[in-house]
């Protein structure tokens, strides 16, 4: 499947790096910290030893998932050393720059893969998941946080914050509302729920698990790699 102009999403992350993670937080009102907080307690269980945290951005996932496993070894990866110069000064241990379609890790090198807010703005939804499914080894877990369409009664007053409010409100706050424009319309192209699910599938993961967050406006996906 289809997915993002890479060239467009670096300029654009590396434009907004510095008001990144304020502006998330301004414009979920808090709520992106305790889907993350989630998506750690999670992780947790699986009691990993090695994590690759992929499009970590300013490392806010790598960061929740150091604190709730100690013991684990976790890698923050991103093609935007912009956003990246952010997670390391943020305390994320181990950083590298890394293009999500095309790692340089071998294979099977890691227990659980995760990635929060970044494959929506990959440029192959399903080669991205392959490619990530690729350094899992047999048994070990992917997990993906991603914005997802909630139904209902929230779905018109949604989409429009999400395609009027959010980009003027972030153009304001970080001077760049084309590029929140732009990452706010990847969210209506992006397949959620039993679509995501199949992707998950192709991708050769199995126990496949889609949880709504917060009326749907966010979801979590899990898959065990065969």
């Amino acid at each position: 499947m289809s997915g993002q102009d890479p060239k467009f999403v670096k300029g654009a992350f590396a434009k907004i790096a510095d008001r990144y993670v304020i502006t998330n937080h301004v414009l979920s009102m808090g709520t992106d910290i305790l889907w993350r907080r989630k998506v750690g307690r999670i992780v947790s269980r699986w009691n990993p030893k090695h994590v690759l945290d992929v499009a970590t951005g300013t490392g806010d996932l790598a960061l929740e998932i150091q604190k709730r496993c100690p013991g684990a070894r976790v890698l923050g990866t991103d093609f935007c050393p912009e956003m990246l110069a952010h997670a390391t000064e943020g305390g994320v241990q181990e950083t590298q720059v890394e293009d999500a379609m095309n790692l340089s890790f071998e294979d099977y090198t890691f227990d659980v893969v995760t990635a929060a807010f970044g494959l929506r703005n990959m440029e192959n939804w399903q080669k991205a998941l392959r490619e990530m499914g690729r350094v899992i080894k047999p048994g070990g877990h992917l997990l993906v946080l991603d914005f997802s369409q909630p139904s209902g009664i929230l779905k018109k007053p949604y989409g429009l914050y999400l395609n009027k409010i959010l980009p003027k409100v972030a153009g304001l706050l970080t001077g760049q509302g084309g590029a929140y424009q732009y990452l706010a319309g990847t969210i209506g192209e992006f397949p959620y729920g039993e679509k995501m699910i199949e992707l998950f599938k192709n991708a050769d993961f199995r126990d496949c698990v889609c949880q709504p967050l917060s009326g749907g406006i966010a979801s979590i996906y899990t898959g065990v790699k065969t």
